[in-house]
């Protein structure tokens, strides 16, 4: 695995390997967990239960599924309980035909920020693997809450099941995604970076300034850096995850109070004077 590439051989993985492989030519990446035995334990929105681990970060990666659902190497590939996105799928089916990538942890800070594409790895150090085949297979078993592009999403997901972080009670909704990061990052440096254009020495200094607000954004929000994650067992996930969504509850509630209540329509203004009447003509 070099420096730019994080591309494997399928010799090459062992159980609890947090893996993943691009889709729709680059755009971005779907990252499960390796539990051995050719199977991988990753994360999807939980409408598309029985489509064999068809990962959905984009609306169109419903294109990627053609023909039969089901697998003709393995019985249980696509195993997924209701209401849950965690799914049991072969290497294979979790590839769709793409390359196979190893996500690397423990990534020296000078690494993290030479990687310019965010979902390849992290500064954090992960837990032993089969730490991660535990908690996938829990997972798999309980579910991991609900599916969300930039706040849980698969490489969430896969992160979790390495380190066992989640974001701690009180903090903001941010994801551990550096994929997500990314993607709000490119924006979001373009944006604070304007004031320094003015400043900035023709068009290599304004692409200096911008790529240096991009690096600093993800790096201070890699999940090896963040102050506001927390280690969370498996088996206490599902009570953290509840205190998340009765948090989010309580704030669009207290958001509701707050609105203004609607104004009354206004009633349009009428004349005090009655109609005329026309008079009838009698003719003689």
């Amino acid at each position: 695995m070099g420096l730019l590439s994080h591309r494997v051989e399928r010799s090459e993985i062992k159980p609890g390997d947090h893996i993943y492989a691009w889709r729709a030519g680059y755009t971005y990446s779907h990252h499960g967990i390796y539990v051995g035995g050719s199977k991988v334990v990753h994360f999807t929105r939980k409408k598309e239960a029985g489509t064999a681990g068809l990962d959905s970060a984009i609306a169109v990666s419903s294109l990627l599924s053609q023909g039969s659902d089901e697998c003709p190497t393995f019985p249980d590939c696509g195993f997924q309980l209701p209401d849950s996105g965690v799914v049991l799928t072969c290497l294979d089916c979790f590839l769709r035909g793409g390359a196979l990538h190893r996500f690397e942890y423990a990534a020296p800070p000078a690494v993290f920020l030479a990687k310019l594409r965010g979902g390849t790895c992290t500064t954090a150090r992960s837990d032993p693997a089969d730490a991660a085949v535990r908690r996938a297979m829990h997972l798999l078993q309980n579910g991991f809450g609900d599916y969300d592009v930039f706040e849980n999403n698969c490489e969430d997901f896969a992160l979790y099941c390495k380190t066992g972080l989640l974001p701690a009670a009180g903090a903001d909704d941010i994801g551990r995604s550096g994929q997500a990061a990314s993607a709000v990052g490119v924006p979001l440096a373009a944006l604070l970076s304007t004031p320094f254009k003015l400043i900035a020495a023709g068009p290599l200094g304004m692409a200096a300034v911008t790529a240096g607000v991009y690096c600093a954004g993800r790096y201070i929000t890699d999940i090896g850096v963040r102050k506001d994650v927390v280690k969370v067992e498996v088996e206490n996930l599902a009570a953290h995850l509840g205190w998340r969504r009765a948090k989010a509850a309580e704030e669009a509630a207290v958001k509701k109070q707050q609105q203004p209540p609607p104004s009354p329509p206004e009633k349009k203004a009428t004349s005090g004077l009655l109609p005329l009447k026309r008079k009838r003509e009698i003719c003689v």
